[in-house]
């Protein structure tokens, strides 16, 4: 499982002080973003070899809000490894408190968001990251 730390930026939230609901989709890009460089595979790397992740599909469930200031932890585990796609579990914890699940799915692609193949070194770091019942 991969852990980052975010804390709520006030550009973030609503003058509710919550944390928009959209907004939360672009915390767990940072925190995927920086999964992939702490694995050995920043992003820009792999698109200068021509490869993108695009997500395909995303589900989220919100469970309490997150507020101004909050330190938050995200955590992601890969729930489904396949060849041309794989699926990411996330969670975001203020303290203990379970703030928001779900998942995103990804599709393996060139630059024209054709199919292919992951990379052999990429499939074995993220298999180190696999959900325990998958492994």
């Amino acid at each position: 499982m991969f852990k980052h730390q975010i804390r709520v930026a006030y550009r973030d939230v609503t003058v509710g002080n919550h944390i928009y609901y959209a907004r939360y989709l672009d915390l767990l890009e940072v925190t995927r973003n920086e999964m992939f460089r702490e694995i050995g595979f920043p992003l820009l790397a792999m698109q200068e070899k021509h490869i993108i992740f695009p997500v395909v599909e995303c589900s989220l469930r919100y469970h309490a809000a997150a507020r101004y200031d909050d330190l938050l932890a995200i955590h992601i585990l890969v729930s489904d490894l396949r060849k041309v796609q794989f699926s990411l579990t996330v969670e975001i914890r203020r303290a203990n408190m379970l703030i928001l699940s779900g998942f995103t799915r990804h599709a393996v692609t060139n630059l024209e968001e054709r199919p292919i193949r992951m990379p052999l070194e990429l499939y074995s770091a993220l298999e180190l990251h696999l959900a325990p019942s998958e492994a």
